[in-house]
């Protein structure tokens, strides 16, 4: 999800066109997204509607929308690394890159994190409006802006407003911690954008400087899910005592589906070319499989999210590459695409679509709007609530797409 950057495939190289399905798998995955989030505030729903408990051997369909958006990041990585590279050489510039597109998620995910947790007294703001600043800031500078003769500089001047909001925003924020002191920022839980953002910094380590050797996905991918089974095995006991921000692998399981997913990328498009189709399907159904049948080998290590077993980010990956070879199918190779327009426009919006029920939130919070939050609370006039706002906040994230109001890192 961290990246918009185009999926290019063509049997002429000289000659680009966009895959449709990774648009559609990213805005269907954000669909989904939106509706469980809002959907974990309404109560006496079966037990399937909402994520697992972390002592539970069992995972849900909720449990796999993260998973998701981490599958998204691989496949568009080897396609974003090899078109910034054909701009530009410099592996410099590209690890520059790197590195600010995850401290970008990371702060975006610090600012969601954190603010429910803001002391309003020594703020000078409440939580909800602390964070709306910060949103608001942050997409000043991530606004993809047209050029204007008129006005050439624009761009760098509204980048460099949104720029000093976010460190002006972060600098003003104060909690009290659980001993009762003034504290900054808690970055125990960078929420789902700054997990990303690290496993996203952990799997280029291991692509870019192996980028051009066929099999080294898949041989990551293999250690990964290796190291992630050792790890949860308490074989190897250091990943569960060593932080994220020194160690951005963690026990292996989020790097392992970004991974799947380059793996995935490689089957389906290649060398920007268009292989045969028969070929490649067989290729991805079989890469599924093997998935599925090791995270049921697996299993006895555990089945949760919370936890990251081996078995959760197998099947996921498993379950990903499927969706994602239906789409394909449907979407690229039938070219029906007329019933995705919403989860298209929304997917090619990616981080607008993501960040807009957070704007919702903090926005109709700050103003008091509390109508929405306390009727149609339980029961299935919840559920219908909780599909209209989802149908609600794709129309916008389409109407945003169409006005060309872009987010990107």
């Amino acid at each position: 999800m961290t990246s918009s950057q185009p999926i290019l495939v063509s049997k002429n190289p000289s000659v680009a066109t966009r895959v449709a399905s990774i648009d559609i798998f990213r805005g269907i995955t954000l669909a989904v997204m939106v509706f469980v989030n809002a959907l974990a505030e309404v109560k006496g729903l079966p037990w399937w509607t909402y994520h697992a408990h972390a002592q539970e051997d069992v995972m849900t369909y909720v449990d796999m929308v993260f998973p998701f958006f981490l599958f998204i990041v691989g496949m568009s990585l080897p396609l974003s690394v090899a078109q910034r590279l054909k701009r530009n050489p410099s592996f410099p510039r590209l690890w520059i890159h790197v590195i600010l597109r995850s401290i970008a998620l990371l702060v975006l995910g610090l600012i969601l994190a954190n603010a429910d947790n803001v002391d309003a007294a020594r703020t000078g703001m409440n939580g909800s409006l602390w964070g709306l600043v910060g949103l608001l800031s942050a997409s000043l500078y991530l606004n993809i802006y047209p050029p204007s003769d008129r006005f050439p500089r624009y761009a760098i001047i509204l980048r460099s407003l949104g720029m000093l909001g976010v460190i002006a925003d972060l600098s003003f924020f104060r909690r009290i911690d659980h001993d009762g002191r003034v504290a900054w920022l808690d970055f125990s839980y960078p929420e789902i954008l700054g997990l990303i953002g690290i496993s996203y910094f952990a799997v280029c380590i291991l692509y870019i400087p192996f980028r051009r050797w066929k099999w080294g996905p898949l041989a990551w991918f293999l250690l990964l899910v290796a190291f992630n089974a050792l790890a949860t095995a308490r074989v190897l006991q250091f990943p569960s005592h060593i932080s994220l921000y020194v160690w951005p692998f963690g026990n292996g399981a989020m790097p392992c589906i970004i991974m799947a997913g380059v793996v995935t990328s490689g089957i389906f498009i290649g060398n920007a070319t268009r292989p045969d189709l028969h070929r490649v399907m067989m290729q991805a159904i079989v890469f599924a499989c093997l998935m599925l049948i090791a995270g049921r080998i697996l299993s006895p290590l555990g089945i949760s999210k919370i936890r990251a077993t081996p078995t959760w980010s197998l099947y996921s990956a498993g379950a990903s590459v499927l969706v994602f070879a239906l789409l394909y199918w449907v979407c690229d190779v039938r070219k029906l695409t007329g019933w995705a327009v919403l989860f298209r426009m929304a997917g090619a919006n990616g981080l607008m679509t993501y960040l807009l029920p957070d704007f919702w939130d903090f926005l109709s919070v700050a103003l008091g709007l509390t109508f929405l939050g306390s009727h149609w609370v339980s029961g299935w006039h919840a559920v219908l609530k909780t599909l209209l706002f989802t149908v609600c906040i794709l129309l916008l994230a389409g109407g945003f797409t169409k006005a060309r109001i872009r987010l990107q890192l």
